[in-house]
């Protein structure tokens, strides 16, 4: 249903192409700020820097508006493209519900908000040598504002591209749910390869962010709507921002805590892939009472014939 609703509007896959680039087009503009800033700090000294080097130029609270600022736009670029060029509603890239499930978008936030607050709090308290308290009462709170008014449109972006957008584009052509699972995931992971995470700790990271976006991918076919994938994303990403930070991380804040260790890549990384998204899809699976795994995931997505609405509609 998720996939096949998007058959009802102008859903020519030249659209999926011409509206992903002007998505990126409006990623970019709302990048220029940020470069901006950067230049006439540096000036042409920026030339060859590498992306840590970057995120040192600027103080982190301005540093970490301007990243998040291109996600604004590059929101406004998917609503556009959505709303003319597909002349589709807004809520049917969100969901098959009649309106959009704000507590399942809850449930999401606080299922891994609390799951990582609290193993934050442990491995502090296990491995009290790696961390150093990074709060600054002033600097924190700065960071709060900028942070829970444009995180959840930086996730919110990566959500309605990937588990929406482009999830309905992928399906709608091959007429089927598994390939755009599939290819949404390891596009989604792919964009994260040059993150300076991969950088420090190897290639075998891409693993979790495969893995991540496969999760996503799962909760919105299976529930048949993003408000669980939007929730989780967003809680993952805020309270992260918020309680720790590195010097080898893609976002370096004044937040509560800051990790001086030197990681390796072992076990811990593919941890969440194996063990405990597996154990979040059954815990909403038993609260929303998922039912059809295999049609939903991997069975074929019906276009009726004919399907097509007014404009008034819209």
């Amino acid at each position: 249903m998720f996939i096949a609703q998007a058959s009802k509007y102008a859903h020519d896959f030249w659209r999926y192409l011409v509206g992903s680039f002007i998505i990126i087009v409006a990623s970019v503009i709302g990048q220029l700020p940020f470069t901006f800033a950067v230049f006439y700090k540096k000036g042409f000294e920026i030339m060859g820097a590498t992306e840590a080097e970057l995120m040192q130029v600027l103080d982190s609270n301005l540093n970490l508006f301007l990243l998040l600022l291109s996600f604004v736009f590059g929101m406004l670029g998917i609503y556009l493209v959505v709303k003319f060029l597909h002349k589709q509603p807004f809520k049917t890239v969100t969901t098959t519900r009649k309106k959009v499930d704000w507590k399942r978008i809850a449930f999401g936030f606080t299922l891994i908000a609390i799951f990582t607050a609290v193993t934050t709090y442990w491995d502090y308290s296990s491995n009290p040598d790696s961390y150093v308290v990074n709060f600054e009462p002033v600097s924190f709170t700065i960071l709060c504002i900028i942070a829970i008014l444009m995180v959840p449109i930086q996730t919110s972006m990566e959500e309605y591209i990937f588990r929406g957008y482009l999830m309905q584009g992928f399906g709608l052509l091959a007429k089927n749910r598994w390939f755009p699972l599939l290819l949404t995931s390891f596009i989604f992971g792919g964009l994260h390869f040059f993150n300076p995470e991969v950088t420090k700790l190897g290639n075998i990271i891409m693993i979790y962010y495969i893995g991540t976006g496969l999760f996503l991918g799962i909760i919105t076919l299976m529930d048949e709507g993003m408000e669980l994938a939007l929730g989780f994303h967003a809680g993952n990403n805020l309270i992260g921002v918020l309680l720790v930070t590195a010097d080898w991380t893609a976002f370096q804040t004044e937040s509560i805590l800051k990790d001086v260790s030197n990681p390796t890549a072992g076990f811990q990384v593919i941890l969440p892939v194996v063990i405990i998204y597996p154990i979040f899809l059954l815990i909403m699976a038993k609260v929303y009472k998922w039912k059809n795994w295999k049609e939903k995931l991997i069975g074929p997505v019906s276009i009726p014939d004919a399907e097509k609405v007014s404009v008034e509609e819209i």
